[in-house]
């Protein structure tokens, strides 16, 4: 598990990139921006250079990161279609409740057995598969992990929903690395989760 986390801090450390938030950590050495360029003109490197892989004490600072770490990306399962959408929304083919049974049955999944698995009331989700409603990306991530879903089906799904990853978000950052690793064991999944405080992805945990 120690070797997971291990590589999940070295993830965040080379893709967060939330500069604002890192710069202002204590003992952050802010790196020279500009610089003289061979032509002797002045240039100015690219941003990821600020990104804590870059810092000699980055263990110290994303420690201090994760301390000062508070899970702000709450919200319901669901959106409600506006009224304007809902007829249109009937005769699209390319929404998430059309596209959703060929990707769950490559993650060898049913609506049923993947709505099992994540911590929604059933009327809602039910609502959600038969496009009543529109999932949120907390949804929608919280189903890619419980499905071990692949990252073209994720981005498939990401695409008619409007959404997309952010490198200036933790929980869009460490859910990626999840994702990308294959890290989908409820155990290491759920302490990845913990060690950056994210809380706001509705999967049910398993209780003992």
């Amino acid at each position: 598990m120690n070797n997971v986390i291990a590589a999940l801090d070295e993830y965040v450390c080379a893709h967060y990139s939330d500069y604002v938030r890192i710069a202002a950590l204590e003992g952050y050495e802010m790196p020279e921006v500009l610089y003289v360029a061979e032509d002797g003109n002045l240039a100015r490197r690219d941003s990821s250079c600020m990104r804590l892989c870059h810092q000699a004490k980055r263990d110290v600072l994303l420690a201090r990161l994760k301390e000062g770490l508070s899970d702000t990306d709450f919200t319901f399962s669901f959106r409600f279609i506006p009224l304007r959408d809902r007829l249109p929304e009937r005769f699209r083919k390319n929404t998430f409740a059309h596209l959703l049974p060929g990707v769950l049955h490559r993650c060898n999944e049913t609506a049923e057995s993947a709505g099992e698995k994540l911590d929604i009331e059933p009327r809602f989700w039910n609502k959600i598969v038969k496009g009543r409603l529109w999932p949120e990306k907390n949804t929608v991530l919280a189903l890619a992990l419980v499905c071990g879903m692949s990252g073209s089906d994720l981005n498939l799904l990401f695409a008619v929903c409007g959404f997309s990853f952010s490198d200036e978000n933790v929980r869009d950052v460490v859910v990626r690395y999840l994702l990308e690793q294959k890290v989908f064991g409820a155990e290491a999944r759920d302490a990845c989760l913990n060690e950056y405080g994210i809380s706001c992805l509705p999967i049910k945990r398993e209780t003992r």
